[in-house]
């Protein structure tokens, strides 16, 4: 992006934010982008100075122009990936691989948080290890996050981390042997936890952390009913949840989708499919991404092995369709975007790209008539957000921030005020729609 093009952005984005001050709102007197309805991107490689720094790069979420305004982090974190906003919109969370630390960024104020109740900034907060899976609870102020490799005295590694994110402390460490996957229950009462190389789940009720009573209960099920290298729960109440059973893809033996009732002492009936790693519920279907090993792609691409897409109804617990093949790798991300296209997404997938065919981990199935697409850009598919009320989807796929086009399922054409310089790894809304 050169100079002249960059003070053009600047001197439009100030005189947004002129009119909004003009104008004052409550939703956006104290932002600098003065956007009302805004995506936070994250970006680990921002040109800044002369060198590459971590920021939050902020688009307009109504009419998909890029703010001159970013989120600086370089002050907490070396990096900027995986995010997590608290459910009044009010907190994010960013992941660093890198320094394996969380930044916590004030989403109304577009900078890094304060202490709570002063004006120092919250460093970026150390954790024992990577992580994968993180998520603020209810009250908007308690942090969450799983780190399968954290050492704890005298127990296997692995625990979830429980943080105050207006001190930045780490307040609890509850151990779990391998803990990857964290997923909690909608009440927040219970917080289901999966490990890598492991039949069991864990359950944490959250009330019990810090008393005398120990939080944790293994699900262990039994002879017949039981979870088969479980990674992810879908939620059908407060009480009941669907454990997705990644089976062969993990080690173990059959992928699935098993029912679950807190505070049972064991689960219900394995519904086998062919993957089943990550999903989403829309209304009473169940859709379930997975990759069988060794499973072909058939005619169209040069890749050799696919994923697969099932769709299940929650009710009769039935499949209804599929398998159909999408892109292969872990699926970790699903989205559904306006006329019913579904974004589906995963890691390590076969990417290619050579003169007659480009694709990545991204698919889109086209609910209405059982169509997969497979959008030409390559690479991981790490951050899909629908856009309410408009038929825009914002993915970041290997590194790049992209925009499509759900009646279409076509990238939009982007132009120099829509694209983000740098390595885009996460999106996120943090405003709700502004109609």
């Amino acid at each position: 992006m050169n100079k002249t093009v960059f003070a053009l952005m600047l001197l439009v984005g100030l005189s947004v934010v002129i009119v909004a001050c003009g104008s004052k709102s409550s939703s956006t007197q104290h932002k600098a982008s003065g956007i009302a309805f805004r995506a936070f991107v994250s970006n680990s490689l921002f040109p800044s100075g002369g060198i590459d720094t971590p920021v939050l790069n902020i688009v307009n979420a109504s009419d998909d122009l890029l703010s001159p305004s970013i989120v600086s982090l370089l002050s907490a974190v070396a990096q900027a990936q995986m995010m997590a906003v608290s459910p009044n919109l009010d907190l994010t969370m960013v992941f660093s691989l890198s320094s394996n630390s969380i930044a916590i960024v004030d989403n109304t104020a577009e900078t890094v948080a304060n202490v709570s109740g002063s004006t120092s900034v919250l460093p970026g907060i150390a954790l024992p290890g990577m992580t994968e899976s993180m998520f603020i609870a209810n009250d908007n102020i308690t942090g969450y996050v799983a780190v399968p490799s954290a050492p704890v005295t005298g127990s296997p590694n692995g625990a979830v981390l429980q943080i105050n994110l207006g001190t930045g402390a780490i307040s609890a460490i509850i151990p779990v042997a391998a803990a990857h996957y964290i997923v909690p229950s909608p009440d927040g009462t219970r917080i289901l936890t999966f490990s890598d190389n492991s039949d069991d789940v864990t359950v944490i009720a959250t009330g019990a952390i810090g008393s005398q009573t120990d939080p944790r209960t293994v699900i262990t099920g039994t002879a017949t009913n039981h979870f088969d290298r479980p990674v992810w729960a879908i939620f059908t109440g407060n009480t009941t949840a669907e454990i997705f059973n990644c089976g062969p893809e993990c080690g173990g033996t059959t992928a699935g989708i098993t029912p679950y009732t807190l505070g049972t002492s064991a689960p219900g009936a394995n519904l086998a499919l062919s993957g089943a790693t990550y999903g989403l519920l829309v209304n009473s279907t169940l859709y379930v991404a997975g990759t069988p090993p060794n499973t072909p792609c058939g005619l169209g691409t040069a890749a050799k092995t696919c994923g697969t897409l099932n769709l299940v109804d929650i009710n009769s617990m039935q499949r209804t369709a599929g398998p159909y093949i999408i892109p292969d790798g872990f699926h970790n991300r699903m989205q559904m975007g306006s006329l019913g296209q579904l974004f589906v997404g995963s890691r390590s997938c076969t990417s290619i790209n050579n003169s007659s065919e480009v694709r990545g981990c991204l698919a889109i199935f086209n609910t209405a008539n059982a169509q997969v697409i497979v959008p030409p850009q390559t690479g991981d598919a790490t951050g899909i957000q629908p856009i309410p009320g408009r038929n825009v989807v914002y993915v970041c796929e290997g590194g790049a921030f992209t925009i499509y086009d759900t009646t279409t399922d076509q990238q939009l054409v982007q132009n120099i005020v829509t694209d983000i310089v740098g390595q885009s790894y996460d999106v996120k809304l943090v405003d709700p729609p502004t109609n």
